[in-house]
């Protein structure tokens, strides 16, 4: 299917292809001027060198969980997630990191090799996926999301850290900067959470 699909871009390389494909689909998400000649496979080896070397990561014997948790620790401002095949709950690794900037790879069993996958629900044949729970329906307007965030009921759910950031407007408190901004603009039926859900002062 990485041949036939356009919704999955083939990382033209017979070595380092973890390293092709995480720097064509950061390339991507970027909109780098040189997307397009990285995923026709020009342009991209010092590139990618230059990645392992500052990463300080080697490839000679292929890149499993070891190599994609330095990744992901390396660009730990994207969440880097690995399906195994083409299912919703295929996901071989998954980066603990709170970021909606989602690295979509495809990995090859057969061949031991990363492809890039650039439309999720293109590559999977799905109107709609859910970030949190990974589930595939017809719609996200309809979808309830058993792991959206109690809070300001983003999906996939918000990483709370130790202090608690008020809202003067629904008295409601919040685990994150990142949360608290949310609930204002993340819309239930139309208006924002911090309409819809309020704590009452008395």
């Amino acid at each position: 299917m990485a041949h036939v699909k356009r919704s999955i871009i083939e990382a033209k390389a017979e070595t380092d292809c973890l390293a092709h494909a995480l720097v064509i689909a950061i390339a991507r998400l970027t909109k780098d001027p040189n997307y397009k000649a990285y995923s026709q496979g020009n342009k991209i080896r010092p590139v990618v060198q230059q990645l392992l070397q500052s990463a300080g990561i080697n490839l000679e014997n292929g890149g499993w969980v070891p190599e994609l948790q330095r990744f992901q620790d390396h660009f730990s401002e994207y969440k880097i997630v690995v399906y195994g095949g083409l299912n919703c709950g295929d996901i071989i690794f998954e980066g603990k990191v709170a970021s909606e900037k989602r690295v979509n790879l495809l990995y090859d069993d057969v061949t031991r090799h990363f492809h890039v996958i650039a439309n999720l629900t293109g590559a999977m044949s799905k109107q709609y996926i859910c970030a949190g729970c990974r589930k595939s329906c017809d719609s996200g307007v309809t979808h309830k999301c058993s792991e959206a965030c109690k809070d300001c009921m983003f999906i996939p759910p918000c990483i709370s850290t130790h202090v608690r950031i008020p809202c003067g407007s629904c008295n409601r408190t919040f685990g994150s900067q990142a949360c608290f901004e949310k609930h204002t603009k993340n819309k239930l039926k139309g208006k924002p959470v911090c309409m819809q859900k309020r704590n009452c002062a008395k």
